[in-house]
């Protein structure tokens, strides 16, 4: 994994030229929002779907809290079980919420969503070289984590893990936050 893909996210602008609201600014605060959000609730899935409403605004509120609520299952690769990335889930969740479709008849807007979809997972595969919790967890890590376990658990609060899995989340919600600002034709 490249260090310019797993990015420090303290966004920094010296000069006046990046406009208040920019592109490039909503996109920084985004990819912070969910570093911020995995590394005081934790949950990746949640944590990169919350940063994404928040920001890019996918859906009314008051009906966002059912679908955050759905996604709490998903973290740390589906259940704790080291499979598909949970920050990654979260990020296809959000592209879901922007061009998914509400009938089983609309093959466009599948095929559209799956589109969108398949470049953030090849995007997110490409920079990490999977897509599998459990091994990006053995690159950040040099091991797994399995969470089930007391020992596990506390041994990955002790060697980063408040930093490194809160810098995956940022990378999903950026790369999410690029691809809905291409859907939008911005």
């Amino acid at each position: 994994m490249s260090r310019e893909f797993y990015p420090n996210e303290a966004a920094r602008y010296d000069t006046r030229s990046e406009k208040a609201g920019s592109k490039a600014k909503i996109i920084d605060r985004v990819a912070k929002a969910a570093y911020d959000n995995n590394r005081a609730y934790e949950g990746c899935a949640r944590c990169v779907l919350h940063a994404l409403q928040t920001h890019m605004h996918l859906m009314e509120e008051e009906n966002f809290s059912q679908v955050l609520k759905s996604s709490t299952a998903l973290s740390a690769g589906v259940a704790r079980k080291g499979e598909t990335c949970g920050a990654l889930i979260g990020a296809l969740m959000a592209i879901g919420l922007e061009t998914g479709t509400e009938r089983l008849d609309d093959f466009k807007g599948y095929v559209n969503t799956m589109k969108a979809a398949s470049d953030l997972f090849d995007d997110f595969r490409e920079g990490f070289g999977t897509v599998k919790c459990f091994e990006i967890q053995e690159k950040l890590f040099g091991r797994k984590i399995d969470f089930f376990k007391d020992e596990d658990a506390e041994w990955w609060y002790e060697n980063e893990g408040l930093d490194k899995c809160p810098g995956v989340c940022a990378v999903a919600a950026r790369l999410a936050a690029e691809e809905l600002f291409k859907i939008r034709g911005n």
